[in-house]
């Protein structure tokens, strides 16, 4: 979930790394990931596959770095990117780089495969059931989420909720998989009620205050899965308004991952959305002199997200020529179209408070266009609400 990452090469000694075993390669690996150091936490993954080529463990992470990879590529960085309806997230369906696309689905075939070879020999196993439910997952999102398929991506999660209930079924002390637990059941709740109902029929359990409790056992649990919990909790926090909650969140996270510009990003947008105008503005500035002077690659459209975000921040500290200079920064070419909506939503705000109406409803009006071509139905409501404001 919210999660999002890049590169940088790091060298070791062929000494160092014969010392390792395969889940410590593992465990450094999503450090540099989500450190942003993507190629570096790749090649930790390689050296964890040679030591061990049957490890499932390693084929799931080298899958789940992957596709971290290619929604960092496209953009998807921030909660902004998946808050809305949950059954209708906005999804970027222009096909992935074809060789991330075959290495994820190579390495997530062959956990799956792993896996259940594991249970045939083991049915009671804990982690048998746990490996299968994690790969069953990462493939619902995978097609969910980049392949665009809702409805299939839906299906697979299916497998991954059986699969992980019988883990605490087998072991009640596996918090790791109350990870898969709650975020479906947060899901499920959230869903209109046909669609709850559906899921109902297909056997997922739904309940939001129950969804939250699991993903929070999950955070607090001292697993692999657990950074992965902690940034989903982001989102649900921010869905559920607990921008406080959030916010703690963040901290623990940018402490623990201090090479991650892109948590001084959700920082500042959450203090955005909680009203904290002055204090998202500092941070954002921050940050974006930290963009500017990291050389590692950047994620798609990541500049005008952070200019859109500080431009916002600036409207409502009625600094407004600043503003303005930030949002013509997020209007560049080719700047995703939904960023580019919100931001000209924001250049309406500006008009509006020099009292120039005229200008702001034709920005407003702009800003719809945008957004509802790039199916942004928060933006859309958004500037709809401002254009018909009196």
């Amino acid at each position: 979930m919210a999660a999002a990452l890049a590169t940088v090469v790091i060298a070791f000694a062929p000494a160092h790394a014969a010392a390792q075993s395969p889940a410590d390669l593992r465990r450094e690996a999503f450090d540099l990931a989500y450190n942003l150091d993507h190629d570096a936490a790749q090649a930790a993954l390689e050296r964890a596959l040679a030591l061990a080529p049957d490890d499932g463990g390693t084929h799931r992470a080298i899958a789940t770095i992957t596709w971290l990879n290619i929604l960092y590529q496209r953009g998807a960085i921030t909660v902004d990117h998946y808050l809305g309806s949950v059954a209708r997230p906005r999804v970027d369906v222009t096909p992935p780089p074809p060789a991330l696309d075959r290495r994820f689905d190579r390495h997530c075939d062959r956990a799956l495969m792993l896996a259940r070879a594991w249970i045939a020999r083991a049915p009671r196993s804990a982690q048998a059931h746990y490996d299968l439910g994690a790969a069953l997952g990462l493939r619902a999102s995978y097609t969910a989420s980049v392949e665009g398929r809702l409805r299939a991506g839906f299906l697979a999660a299916r497998g991954a909720f059986d699969a992980h209930e019988k883990v605490l079924s087998l072991d009640p002390r596996r918090h790791d998989a109350a990870l898969v637990l709650g975020s479906y059941r947060y899901i499920v709740a959230t869903m209109s009620l046909p669609m709850r109902w559906m899921a109902y029929l297909a056997g997922f359990g739904g309940g939001k205050v129950r969804g939250i409790e699991l993903l929070e056992r999950a955070a607090a649990y001292n697993a692999d899965s657990q950074t992965e919990a902690r940034f989903a909790l982001i989102l649900v926090y921010n869905r559920e308004r607990r921008f406080d909650e959030a916010l703690r969140v963040i901290g623990e996270l940018q402490g623990q991952f201090p090479r991650n510009r892109l948590l001084a990003l959700e920082h500042g947008a959450t203090a955005l959305r909680a009203g904290r105008a002055a204090d998202a503005e500092r941070v954002l500035s921050e940050g974006i002199g930290r963009f500017e002077g990291d050389t590692r690659p950047k994620a798609g459209g990541e500049a005008a997200m952070w200019h859109y975000k500080r431009g916002a921040a600036r409207v409502r500290l009625q600094r407004l020529n600043e503003a303005a200079a930030d949002l013509r920064l997020a209007l560049a070419p080719g700047v995703p179209g939904w960023i580019r909506g919100r931001a000209t939503s924001e250049a309406g705000r500006i008009a509006d408070l020099r009292g120039d109406r005229r200008t702001a409803s034709a920005r407003y009006r702009e800003a719809i266009a945008l957004c509802e071509a790039d199916r942004d139905p928060l933006c859309v409501a958004e500037a709809r609400a401002l254009l018909n404001r009196k």
